[in-house]
């Protein structure tokens, strides 16, 4: 099964939360996580979706990433998104316990999203100031560094790789103050430089595999998050 950030966030709050009922048989407790969300998503996809399941639920964290997939589509206004998430931001904090906000990533190492660098900025910044108005914390996304590295990221160059999502698990432990087993921004190991012919050939490479599709799907109106389902869309154990 596909392990994300907050998957593997759940694990660094259940391995060091006090938890009630725990026992050394169950380590564990009462403690229970879903993960509602699903790749590719729009802003307003989520609030329709699983906003009203969140507030159901209501847990004593939520961490609330979106807006994201709509930042980088072309003809998008930052501020009009920044309006949505607030709106998504007051209806979530009325009816949970804490919302911890994310922001968007730094793409000046990213190829394919470099030129949306601004626009990534100028919403990071109304996510911060949301964050502010509602008293939530923040995972900045921005500025940890080590995510800027191509090792971060999966072969599709959109999509973080199981050791980015470590890497922003633990910045989240962190943000909730939490001590973790691992800097999440320790330097990558060194690798030799790359030639202009591998990297050409791996731009080739990605372009067939993950860019023709992409586009493919934005023209047919489609999402690689069509038909899938939240994979946790209910409290279960951690080890359930």
């Amino acid at each position: 099964m596909y392990v994300g950030w907050a998957d593997r966030l759940a694990v660094l709050l259940a391995d060091q939360l006090p938890v009630a009922g725990a026992t050394a048989d169950t380590a564990h407790g009462d403690f229970r996580y879903a993960n509602l969300a699903v790749r590719g998503r729009l802003l307003d996809q989520i609030v329709d979706e699983q906003i009203p399941r969140a507030k159901e639920l209501a847990p004593d964290l939520v961490t609330f990433c979106a807006g994201g997939n709509d930042i980088i589509r072309p003809g998008t206004d930052p501020d009009d998104v920044a309006e949505r998430f607030e709106r998504a931001v007051a209806d979530l904090s009325g009816a949970v316990g804490t919302v911890m906000v994310t922001t968007g990533f730094d793409t000046r190492g990213v190829p394919v999203l470099r030129h949306l660098r601004g626009k990534i900025a100028t919403y990071t910044a109304h996510v911060r100031a949301i964050a502010d108005r509602y008293d939530c914390p923040v995972l900045d996304l921005w500025s940890l560094k080590s995510v800027q590295d191509r090792r971060a990221w999966d072969g599709d160059r959109l999509h973080l790789s199981p050791e980015g999502h470590t890497r922003v698990a633990l910045r989240a432990a962190q943000v909730l103050g939490l001590d973790v087993p691992a800097d999440p921004d320790q330097p990558w190991p060194p690798q030799p430089p790359r030639g202009t012919l591998e990297v050409r050939r791996d731009d080739i490479h990605w372009a067939r595999e993950y860019l023709v599709p992409w586009i493919g799907r934005r023209l047919r109106g489609e999402s690689s998050g069509d038909h899938v389902e939240a994979k946790r869309p209910d409290l279960l154990p951690l080890k359930h």
